[in-house]
């Protein structure tokens, strides 16, 4: 099915195999991941992830057959939705949570498509959302957690850079903040303060916005540990190109900083 004329959200087209069967979903960006999404996907099935929550991929326009609908289906996939306009990671987002948002879910789950993390740990994520917590954040760097293979630049960066700028921001500390491995409650994406579902989020802006939106208007964070763990000997899965993706990055750190995401008429 073709959703256009959304307001806020990027045309895409539905493809649902399965109806709700949970209370919370797992939205997971992808494009072109090839054998790692597969294997991730293999990984949540032997863990019993799909009768936790809803898995939901959110395709940014794959061309390598990894969205091939009938294996998704065999391995416990609930939707795919392919973004057919505009925008990258945070447009395909977009499209994750307005439609987890019709259907009604208690909470909302992110994760990278890239087989890095430990999509085995969501009971972590829905533990804290029954707790009453509205944004959980991920992180191999607190008690638990675990940082396999990091590069040093990118630990450098995370450490030193990114989390620093996101707690100031926020006014609330957390380690790990470039992890895509997060949990929203329902009440936090509605709240007519945070706006999500917003043409100006494109890229890697929704991430850092709704990393401190959240303790911003006075709801709950914190962390919970999971396991990132990089290839050995093999070259970085990310979109993120070194120099100008960065410089990107550090646009959007500070741009948040400044309240840039901040919907107009609550500044």
């Amino acid at each position: 099915m073709q959703m256009t004329n959304i307001p806020g959200v990027p045309d895409f087209i539905q493809q649902c195999f399965a109806e709700k069967n949970s209370d919370y979903c797992l939205l997971i960006p992808i494009i072109n991941e090839g054998g790692r999404i597969r294997h991730e996907l293999e990984r949540a099935a032997a863990a019993g992830v799909p009768a936790k929550c809803d898995i939901i991929l959110c395709d940014g326009g794959s061309t390598d057959g990894s969205t091939e609908p009938e294996a998704l289906k065999a391995l416990g996939v609930n939707t795919l939705l392919i973004k057919t306009g505009p925008g990258k990671q945070g447009a395909q987002l977009r499209t994750g949570i307005w439609f987890a948002q019709q259907r009604g879910y208690k909470g909302i789950l992110t994760i990278d498509g890239n087989d890095k993390d430990s999509i085995e740990d969501v009971d972590r994520f829905i533990q804290k959302l029954q707790e009453g917590y509205d944004v959980i954040q991920g992180s191999r760097f607190i008690r638990g957690g675990k940082a396999i293979n990091t590069p040093p630049v990118r630990w450098l960066s995370v450490r030193l850079i990114h989390a620093p700028i996101i707690s100031l921001t926020a006014g609330h500390w957390f380690t790990d903040t470039t992890n895509n491995y997060r949990g929203y409650s329902a009440r936090y994406l509605a709240h007519p303060d945070v706006q999500p579902l917003r043409d100006i989020f494109v890229g890697y802006e929704l991430l850092a916005y709704l990393s401190v939106r959240a303790t911003q208007v006075g709801l709950h964070a914190c962390e919970v540990p999971v396991t990132r763990a990089y290839p050995k000997g093999e070259k970085t899965p990310t979109k993120i190109s070194f120099f100008k993706g960065n410089s990107q990055l550090l646009k959007i750190l500070f741009t948040n900083l400044k309240g840039g995401y901040v919907p107009d008429e609550v500044r």
